[in-house]
């Protein structure tokens, strides 16, 4: 049986999921003053452009006009993290230039009771405050004295979601220059998978450091989010073990790392969990 028959849903993903894509930032393009996408260089955006207004977060007369709003952010941990996938990662360096990721990958961490968060014991520090701050907060912490992480708060006492992954769909080329200084080694350049598949990868290609910490996400004018526009299914999202937990008993089986089935951007693929999605009968949709 076809994946169209078994999921009705998937009667709109006809053309390969790249292209659909594409003709879908060119619609939300249309309705901005954002600069051609690098991706879209070679093609015109339709004059009366499918503009995503069906979805409550679009604002049309905001400075950045498809921003999402602080209800989106409202949401338990878990709920935000799910969301967050599909979303699209905006940040304006100060040069004027744009760049955009997809966001494929996502950890929650729920605040006092889990062993894993930086929160953990409902324990506030001046490190970890922006977790305690209204959601959509950014807190970005330091890792190894040199890389950096980004999350954003949730609902819920010091809960925040981890950013581990996006797709680059824009200014892949000012990316790679920030993975390269930031690398301070001549290695091969980066390929467009390699730019952001993980969450120190994506704060070094977005230019993402401790300044950050603690900016409104739908007040800043260097870094926001714009809605995506596929509607995900449940067979679409992968619920699996979150990295790098160690020894933190239960909590590092618990099953808090979301990412998009199939997606080649994603740091870690959990193929037991995929097999197990597939002898179930959840066929991702292409």
């Amino acid at each position: 049986m076809s994946c169209r028959k078994l999921h009705p849903q998937c009667s709109i993903r006809t053309m390969p999921r790249k292209r659909k894509l594409l003709a879908q930032l060119s619609a939300l393009q249309s309705n901005t003053s954002f600069p051609p996408l690098d991706a879209l260089e070679n093609l015109n955006a339709t004059p009366d452009g499918d503009s995503p207004k069906n979805s409550k977060y679009f604002v049309a007369e905001k400075r950045n006009s498809s921003q999402l709003e602080a209800d989106f952010f409202n949401q338990p941990c878990i709920s935000l993290a799910k969301s967050f996938l599909g979303q699209i990662l905006v940040r304006k360096l100060p040069d004027g230039r744009e760049l955009w990721g997809r966001i494929v990958e996502t950890e929650a961490y729920l605040g006092g009771e889990d062993e894993a968060s930086h929160s953990k014991g409902g324990k506030q520090t001046l490190r970890n405050a922006a977790m305690f701050m209204k959601p959509g907060t950014l807190y970005v912490y330091q890792i190894y004295g040199m890389y950096f992480c980004i999350n954003v708060s949730s609902q819920g006492e010091g809960a925040a979601v981890l950013l581990r992954s996006l797709e680059p769909l824009q200014g892949l080329e000012a990316m790679r220059e920030l993975r390269s200084t930031a690398r301070k080694a001549a290695l091969k350049p980066l390929k467009d998978w390699q730019l952001c598949n993980g969450p120190s990868k994506l704060c070094q290609a977005f230019g993402i450091d401790k300044a950050f910490d603690q900016r409104d996400l739908t007040q800043d004018a260097a870094i926001w989010m714009m809605p995506g526009q596929d509607l995900l299914g449940e067979h679409e999202v992968v619920a699996t073990t979150r990295i790098g937990i160690g020894n933190r008993g239960e909590w590092a089986q618990k099953p808090l790392r979301f990412y998009l089935r199939g997606n080649r951007f994603v740091s870690v693929i959990d193929k037991k969990t995929e097999r197990e999605m597939a002898a179930m009968g959840h066929s991702p949709c292409s």
